[in-house]
């Protein structure tokens, strides 16, 4: 026998094989064939392992989401890796935000209130991308890669056993039907018992085959028990990792505040009123000028002071400006630095607000911006 009639004879017996199955599967559908029942401990382990590839790849792809929340980027990783190729290096967006921070600042001059804070704040951000980046690189490889190495590789293999144990399945049950078929036959005197003997013997092959099928397939599911095992470390891992991010994180920002000190009263209480109430502005420059400005703890207590008992008489006093400050409205004053001017209080008016006169001219002014003097 020769190559050819060899490849001949085998695809022919393939494509029986598969007209067999195609038929028997045709007919369990049609409900005229009996079809042999996977025992309950199987079909459990099935069951769960398609649970595990289902949240493992919901789980996996919203943590790359996470991570990379850029869609672009993720496509243009996920081409690179098939390529098997280094993506490029790029700044993240802490890192990009951090440049152009630090670029402003030494555009506006280091030496300003403004421009040194935004320095500042840009060396934090650039800090802060570095940390993400080394959560992503942690996180790829101690949690990510765990999970697509079992959809792409023991899932896949059970997937493919789960095949075969159809298809030997299958094959037994059209044995059967055969078998069946072939009794039916040999009660009506239509066949010899040797057709008998050889579709029972038929029966007995494919059963065998469809046991060590169903051992082996039920093998590799109890291994799913395991597989929860071991993405329970690789979870453990990535919580650490989102841990220590999230410290460093924090640190920075603590660090930073540190390092730009506290804004002015007015500037946070105005973010908490009401839209009632015009809110009053001060300009970016008189804020950061305020936040850096370091004065003695002694002379703020004193200050504050004077202030509640100015509030509390009907009476004025002189103060003298610190800081430039822009009037946001009519009702606003606005100021120079080192001016002296008269502040006396309204009633109903807003603590950290005092009214200010200069000249003929009146109007609101911060008294975070004033020092009352003697």
């Amino acid at each position: 026998m020769n190559i050819m009639d060899f490849n001949v004879k085998k695809f022919a017996a393939d494509a029986g094989t598969f007209l067999s199955r195609a038929v028997q599967f045709t007919e369990e559908k049609l409900g005229q064939a009996e079809k042999t029942e996977l025992d309950a401990h199987l079909e459990n382990l099935l069951s769960k392992a398609e649970c595990t590839k289902l949240w493992t790849e919901k789980i996996m792809k919203q943590t790359e989401v996470l991570l990379q929340p850029n869609p672009n980027a993720r496509i243009e990783e996920f081409v690179y890796e098939k390529l098997d190729r280094k993506a490029p290096s790029r700044m993240n967006n802490p890192e990009l935000l951090g440049q152009y921070m630090i670029d402003a600042g030494n555009e506006f001059g280091p030496g300003t209130a403004y421009g040194n804070a935004l320095i500042k704040c840009g060396e934090t951000q650039k800090r802060i991308g570095t940390a993400d980046r080394e959560l992503i690189q942690t996180s790829a490889i101690n949690f990510l890669t765990p999970l697509r190495n079992f959809i792409e590789g023991d899932y896949k293999t059970i997937t493919k056993e789960r095949k075969l144990l159809q298809n030997k399945r299958l094959d037994l049950d059209a044995a059967k039907t055969r078998l069946k078929k072939a009794k039916v036959a040999e009660a009506r005197a239509a066949i010899w018992a040797e057709e008998v003997t050889k579709s029972e013997q038929e029966v007995r092959i494919t059963q065998s085959e469809f046991d060590r099928q169903a051992e082996i397939t039920r093998l590799l599911l109890e291994g799913i028990s395991s597989t929860h095992a071991h993405h329970l470390r690789c979870l453990n891992d990535f919580v650490e990792a989102q841990m220590t991010y999230y410290a460093q994180c924090y640190q920075y920002m603590l660090d930073l505040q540190k390092q730009l000190g506290s804004f002015p009263s007015t500037f946070l209480s105005n973010n908490n009123q009401s839209s009632l109430t015009p809110a009053p502005s001060v300009s970016a420059s008189s804020v950061l000028a305020s936040a850096s400005a370091s004065l003695p703890s002694v002379s703020n207590s004193v200050n504050t002071s004077g202030f509640s008992e100015l509030k509390a008489s009907s009476g004025s006093r002189k103060a003298r400006v610190l800081y430039d400050y822009d009037a946001a409205n009519s009702s606003e004053l606005s100021l120079l630095a080192d001016e002296v001017i008269t502040v006396y209080s309204v009633p109903g008016m807003d603590s950290d607000w005092l009214m200010g006169e200069r000249g003929n001219q009146k109007g609101k002014v911060p008294i975070t911006y004033l020092e009352l003097l003697n």
